[in-house]
């Protein structure tokens, strides 16, 4: 894993510069989702500058960028229209200890059962939110007050600066990559409308980002039930987007590094922030795909390119507001179309024709869900799919083979798992009624995996009971008879014992 060290200069340097970087792209990004949340802009900075500085020293994943999100965001917007903001404070903080409990929990270790269809999906999906997003900023406010598509020369000098900017970011680092060159394009680009005197938005034509610094508060809400009942339902899907996304961009910037991230100590880490940022008047966050892309792509590594981001908007928004009011849009909007470029995954188009139908299935499923729903739903949905697909194509797989031995009885060799989805065909298999009067079912080769698997060996056993026949169990082992509680009493009386054989896996 890449970490700060003293003596790697060149990768502080590349850290502080890629860490700038960020910083620019967050400003028009915590605005707008502040906006999406319908609180003031300073509370989505606040967020991004608390949720990003303490995630990046304390996280399991350096060189991720968190703060505010779209994700999470149109969560807060009915919960802020009804009860207020300090309603959302108090449920920020709250979705921070259950974070911190999820990370304490250890319950970060089941992102490891997101399938990569799944992953495939969520990217595609994110890519997609994230170029949406931009398309706002080609509407104007008419005279009306309504707003409305750019036109004309607006549009035009709109979409020229976008296409400079990506060519900045995708040539510059052909002449050197000295410097990153997403940062080389946005202050290129400002002061070429600087010097043309441009007619384009700027940063400040969105809104004002000078404020100070952030102050303790607790939410001002009552300390009751009822309050409780308001917050919790919103702190637990809160939560659960949080983490989620957090840990899919951690299990996705592990693939671009080559490196592996905690995924428990990044729960925890999230959790801390966003109680903090609770108490601090921002609006919560998690990780942020798109600046992580930013961050990785400008050569951002370390602890310290988190930290710088952080530390940097701060700055902005302290001392440096009327400077970065004056970057034009276009600017911003060129780095998250290229965001959107690295992002989705383009070798999936490439591969719906030739995986299974049911993985092509579920990546379009999630990107379509991502988009049109929340991050959380969509992966669970996906996940979901993945298992029942899972199941039927597994119970698939259960067979049963028929002999008679030397001493006339018969006698039934399983193969495969034995759960939910494959009981059926595993009962369909047995004759009880052309069975001799001694059957034998060897599970040498089968697997007795959860409670409807128990139940249909608890079946077959009354199936020949009640044409008094004898069954006898064979290769079960004192843990299988542990299971099999419903027929204990003929599994006493019936079991070959044979301890090299287990019924379900530890490994």
């Amino acid at each position: 894993m890449f970490e700060l060290h003293a003596s790697k200069v060149s990768n502080l340097k590349n850290d502080v510069l890629s860490g700038l970087t960020v910083a620019l792209a967050l400003v028009p990004e915590a605005v707008a989702f502040a906006f999406v949340a319908g609180v003031e802009p300073l509370v989505g900075l606040y967020a991004a500058f608390m949720v990003g500085l303490i995630t990046a020293i304390f996280g399991g994943r350096p060189g991720m960028i968190s703060g505010a999100t779209g994700a999470m965001a149109v969560v807060m917007v009915s919960l802020v229209a009804i009860h207020g903001v300090e309603y959302l404070f108090a449920t920020v903080v709250l979705t921070g200890l259950l974070q911190i409990m999820a990370g304490i929990f250890k319950l970060g270790k089941f992102i490891r059962l997101v399938p990569h269809p799944v992953m495939l999906g969520f990217v595609n999906g994110l890519a997609i939110v994230i170029f949406l997003a931009q398309l706002g900023q080609f509407k104007v406010t008419n005279a009306a007050g309504e707003l409305e598509w750019m036109q004309g020369n607006p549009l035009f000098i709109m979409a020229g600066l976008i296409v400079l900017t990506m060519a900045i970011i995708h040539f510059f680092p052909k002449i050197t990559k000295a410097v990153p060159s997403t940062l080389v394009a946005i202050v290129g680009i400002s002061v070429l409308v600087f010097v043309l005197d441009l007619d384009t938005k700027l940063v400040g034509d969105v809104a004002s980002i000078a404020g100070g610094l952030p102050t303790f508060a607790i939410p001002d809400v009552p300390f009751s039930l009822e309050t409780l009942k308001i917050i919790l339902p919103f702190a637990l899907v809160l939560a659960a987007i949080g983490l989620i996304e957090s840990l899919l961009t951690l299990t996705l910037i592990d693939e671009l590094t080559g490196t592996r991230g905690k995924s428990n100590k990044e729960c925890i880490a999230q959790g801390a922030a966003n109680t903090a940022t609770g108490f601090f008047g921002g609006m919560g966050g998690c990780a942020m795909i798109g600046q992580s892309m930013i961050n990785v792509n400008s050569g951002g590594r370390g602890r310290a390119s988190g930290i710088t981001a952080a530390l940097a908007l701060l700055g902005f928004i302290l001392f440096a507001s009327d400077l970065i009011e004056q970057i034009p849009l276009a600017a911003l909007v060129g780095v998250m179309f290229i965001v959107v470029i690295g992002t989705f995954e383009w070798s999936s188009l490439r591969i719906l024709g030739k995986v299974p139908k049911a993985d092509a299935f579920v990546i379009v499923l999630v990107s379509g869900v991502t988009v049109y729903s929340d991050l959380a739903v969509a992966v669970i949905v996906g996940v979901i799919v993945s298992a029942l697909v899972f199941a039927w194509e597994h119970a698939k797989h259960i067979a049963v083979h028929r002999t008679v031995n030397e001493s006339g009885s018969t006698v039934y060799e399983v193969d495969g798992p034995i759960f939910f989805g494959s009981i059926a065909n595993f009962l369909e298999q047995f004759t009880p009624e052309e069975d001799s009067n001694d059957v034998i079912v060897d599970f040498k080769s089968a697997r007795v995996v959860d409670h409807s698997a128990i139940e249909a060996i608890d079946t077959l056993a009354e199936r020949y009971l009640s044409r008094n026949k004898n069954m006898h169990l064979k290769h079960l082992n004192k843990d299988c008879k542990a299971l099999l509680h419903k027929a204990d009493k003929l599994v006493e009386l019936n079991i070959i014992e044979d301890p090299h054989y287990h019924v379900v896996s530890k490994d």
